[in-house]
């Protein structure tokens, strides 16, 4: 009489049964809810111009605060101001990028980031 079925167990599962496969998946699953939870409560900010502009933003991309020195608004130069600002937010915006990497990229799942 043959087994049915994969040859030596689960095979490709490196001998892991389907149950304890899926505690895993959970139990993996949890803890990145987790770090996302505590990403998004996270603040971050950048200065621009040596300090003419500051942002900070949340965790979850939110923008939460932007101060401009007044010795960075000239009515004659609304240009260089509108850079400055944008200039912060994505710089904001890529520390929030990072932090997210560096803490799902532990993870190691393909297709994640």
């Amino acid at each position: 009489m043959s087994k049915r079925g994969f040859p030596g167990g689960m095979g490709g599962f490196g001998g892991m049964n389907i149950n304890q496969l899926m505690k895993e998946a959970k139990k993996m699953q949890a803890d990145m809810e987790k770090s996302q939870t505590e990403l998004a409560n996270k603040e971050f900010d950048a200065s621009v111009g040596g300090g003419a502009v500051y942002v900070k933003v949340s965790g979850n991309k939110e923008v939460k605060e932007i101060k401009i020195q007044k010795e960075a608004v000239d009515p004659e130069d609304v240009e260089m101001l509108q850079d400055l600002i944008l200039s912060c937010v994505n710089e904001a915006l890529r520390k929030v990028d990072s932090a997210q990497a560096q803490e799902l990229g532990k993870y190691n799942i393909p297709g994640l980031m």
